[in-house]
């Protein structure tokens, strides 16, 4: 006895309509896993330039060197870093005021901090295109293939039923083998999916944490320089109340 599903032999016997449903899931799957690939590709470019530009930003913080800190964020090769792109939103709003040597004020922090949260919001906006797609496929791809396997199964016992007792259960294998067909592959694509759209959901929140806890720390570096208690904002205050819970305030990259 053969063992095995001859996948060939199963298209060729399917009807139309298990046939577009096929047709439909090898979309969907294609389509989820592009998108995948190219956040994949997206990310691990972002997090690469981050790790170029992170010590020597860092490095520049730390010695009180806004100009040098300026200057890297506004490099290139490091546009691609979303680290990069939030701080220099913020350095962007007190550049002319750190290069003429003015005092920094209290509107001239306040504006940095929603320079950064401007920037952060399109800096995750881009991050999670086609988040939606993925979560699309992999909640719809099983009840596309439960109605393909449905179908199949009606059109099998209706040919039973026309065919009457002389048909048997050996009539209607292949018609329900076929239907089954359509519920595993629609599985097949929606696992993949899921799987793909947990791991860039995690690692969408693991980037935002590094972006709010660096910007938070360039916000209180920047408030060194007002040297007044009067600077602080309620972004910086809660920062520095959070610090003094978890004990530190970086998140390395």
């Amino acid at each position: 006895m053969q063992h095995g599903i001859d996948i060939l032999k199963l298209w060729e016997a399917a009807g139309m309509f298990a046939r577009g449903v096929i047709a439909v899931m090898a979309f969907m799957s294609l389509w989820s896993l592009s998108v995948a690939i190219q956040k994949w590709l997206f990310i691990r470019g972002s997090q690469a330039a981050t790790r170029k530009f992170a010590p020597d930003f860092s490095r520049a913080i730390e010695e009180g060197n806004l100009e040098k800190a300026i200057t890297l964020s506004e490099r290139k090769e490091h546009h691609k870093s979303h680290v990069a792109r939030v701080l220099g939103g913020a350095l962007g709003e007190v550049k002319p005021l750190i290069e003429g040597k003015s005092t920094l004020t209290a509107a001239d922090i306040n504006s940095s901090e929603r320079a950064v949260e401007r920037q952060m919001l399109i800096t995750l906006a881009e991050f999670r295109r086609g988040m939606g797609v993925m979560a699309t496929v992999g909640a719809t791809a099983p009840f596309v293939g439960l109605l393909g396997t449905t179908m199949g199964i009606v059109t099998a016992f209706t040919g039973m039923a026309a065919s009457g007792a002389s048909g048997g259960l050996a009539g209607i294998s292949a018609g329900i083998a076929e239907a089954l067909i359509t519920t595993a592959m629609g599985l097949m694509v929606a696992i993949p999916a899921v799987w793909c759209y947990n791991y860039f959901t995690t690692k969408i929140e693991n980037l935002t944490v590094e972006m709010t806890y660096t910007s938070k720390e360039l916000i209180d570096q920047l408030i060194k320089n007002v040297g007044s208690e009067v600077g602080r904002s309620i972004f910086t205050r809660e920062f520095q109340a959070q610090k003094a819970v978890t004990g530190h305030g970086h998140v390395g990259g």
